[in-house]
């Protein structure tokens, strides 16, 4: 399959195969321990030079998605501009506010084009947090362990091979009022020291011994992701079942494209109203 690796304004799937709730600091932001991949499905962006930023948006997903000062992208440029233009284009593949990070990746894929167009580095790792949490880790889409409150990052060792399907029942789920429903928020994190997976096997296996612990709250505020997930664990050869970030998308962990893409076939099938994707982990940037 086709890797998007090489085009800076491809904004893939962020997916958190774990997702432990260790805090929250004095301002409001939740501390994480995280182990994320993306999935090499997502939105593009794309800029033409030009006397003005503007930015459109196309894609069906587009309904809903703000144009102005509100959309990360435009947010992202403003980190950049210092007086310059752009005709940015955003091409909405992924369901909004469905926990894959598609704002937070758009984000960074403006980051990433514009910084070509216009010849210049990439803003500070302070400034990046500023236009939210999961933007760092964005900005490489490599699989990392994402600590902290998405500031502190370490890549991952090469993973065993691993598909994925997404699947999400077209329900918008606002992160905060997921954190707002979540009853405890000091878990415990992931062991200090990540062990080393031999196979495809080890490392399903270890991901059944962790968490999201967004995903009870989740599933006070949209219950239908319970049907989601039971759906994906009942597909044939699905290694684990599990939501992403804070819903409602939730994925299957496959060993291998054929299973992959059948296993999502047979979803669709099943859901004709529901958004699914099959995808491989990608390599990143």
């Amino acid at each position: 399959m086709a890797t998007d690796s090489g085009n800076p304004g491809f904004a893939p799937a962020k997916i958190n195969l774990t997702l432990h709730v260790t805090g929250q600091r004095a301002d409001g932001y939740h501390l994480l321990d995280s182990l994320v991949v993306f999935a090499d499905i997502g939105d593009r962006v794309s800029a033409d030079p030009a006397d003005d930023l503007t930015l459109e948006i196309s894609g069906p997903h587009r309904a809903g998605v703000p144009v102005d000062g509100g959309n990360l992208v435009l947010r992202a440029a403003g980190l950049l501009r210092a007086g310059r233009g752009a005709r940015l284009r955003l091409d909405k593949q992924m369901p909004v506010a469905s926990g894959i990070g598609g704002g937070s990746a758009d984000a960074a894929a403006s980051l990433r084009v514009l910084a070509r167009l216009w010849d210049c580095a990439l803003p500070a790792a302070e400034a990046v947090m500023g236009l939210g949490a999961d933007v760092p880790v964005c900005l490489t889409s490599r699989p990392t362990r994402m600590r902290g409150a998405g500031e502190r990052l370490a890549a991952l060792s090469p993973l065993p091979p691993l598909w994925l399907v997404l699947a999400n029942p077209g329900f918008p789920v606002a992160t905060p009022d997921v954190f707002r429903a979540l009853q405890a928020k000091g878990n415990p994190p992931m062991s200090a020291t990540l062990p080393q997976w031999d196979d495809t096997d080890a490392f399903v296996g270890w991901l059944r011994c962790m968490r999201n612990d967004l995903e009870p709250a989740a599933l006070v505020i949209v219950p239908r992701i319970g049907a989601v997930l039971a759906a994906l664990a009942a597909l044939p050869w699905c290694l684990l079942a599990r939501m992403s970030g804070s819903g409602a998308t939730c994925f299957g962990l496959f060993a291998g494209a054929v299973q992959a893409r059948t296993a999502a076939e047979v979803l669709a099938k099943g859901q004709p109203g529901w958004w699914v994707r099959s995808a491989p982990v990608f390599a990143g940037f």
